[in-house]
C-alpha cells in the first residue's frame, strides 16, 4: 500500500440530497484518515453527466475523449489512489448519479490511448451507504456491484461501510456504524480476487 503522503482519496457524493446520512457517515470516516492523506470531495449532482450511450454496435463506434463534467470526473478518478462511492441505498442498489458515473467507465475504457482500465488496476474502491433498514443484507446488491466492479477493473475493494439512516440525522443514532467509520479507511483493503 502507498505511503500516506502518496495516497489521494476521491469522495464522490452520490446522493440527490446534500448533507444527508450517507454524507455524514463518509465525512466521519474521512476524519479518521491520517493527516498526510489528500482528499477531494465532489458532489455528482453538481457535475451532471450526459445520459449514457453505448456506441459499440452503432455508427462508427468511436469513443471521443470526455469533455465538460465527464472530463472533470475522469481526471479526478485517475488522480486518485482510492475512489469512494458515497451512495445511499436506493431500491437495493446504487443511486442514479453513482450508477451513471460507473456507466461512463464503460466508454472511458474504450477511449483510444486512455488505457483507463489498466490505469485503474491496483487502486482501491470503497463504498459508504446509509440505508433505511436494520437488515443490512438488503444492501447486498450494492455491495455486490462495487465488489464486481473492483474485480473487473483489477482494483482492490476496501470495503463498504453501512449505516442505518433514513430521516435527516438518523445516522447519528447508529453507534455501531459510527464506531466502524472511525477506523474504516485505515484497515487494509480486501484483495480484488474471486475471479
Amino acid at each position: 500500500m502507498a505511503a500516506d503522503t502518496d495516497r489521494k482519496f476521491l469522495f464522490l457524493l452520490a446522493s440527490t440530497r446534500t448533507d444527508g446520512n450517507t454524507e455524514h457517515l463518509a465525512r466521519r470516516a474521512a476524519a479518521g484518515l491520517p493527516g498526510g492523506v489528500r482528499q477531494e470531495w465532489l458532489r455528482l449532482t453538481d457535475l451532471p453527466l450526459p445520459d449514457f450511450t453505448d456506441p459499440r454496435h452503432a455508427g462508427d463506434g468511436t469513443y471521443p475523449y470526455p469533455e465538460g463534467n465527464a472530463r472533470r470526473l475522469l481526471d479526478a478518478t485517475l488522480d486518485a489512489t482510492d475512489v469512494v462511492i458515497a451512495s445511499p441505498l436506493y431500491w437495493y442498489s446504487l443511486s442514479t448519479p453513482a450508477k451513471l458515473y460507473l456507466d461512463h467507465w464503460v466508454n472511458w475504457m474504450r477511449v483510444p490511448g486512455l488505457d483507463f482500465r489498466a490505469r485503474m488496476g491496483g487502486r482501491t474502491l470503497w463504498g459508504v451507504t446509509a440505508l433505511g433498514d436494520d437488515n443490512r443484507s438488503v444492501a447486498d446488491p450494492l455491495v455486490g456491484a462495487l465488489r464486481n466492479t473492483a474485480n473487473y477493473m483489477s482494483m482492490h475493494l476496501g470495503g463498504v461501510l453501512l449505516g442505518n439512516g433514513s430521516a435527516p440525522g438518523q445516522i447519528l443514532a447508529d453507534h455501531d456504524a459510527l464506531a466502524e467509520a472511525d477506523t474504516f479507511f485505515t484497515r487494509a483493503p480486501l484483495a480484488a480476487a474471486l475471479r
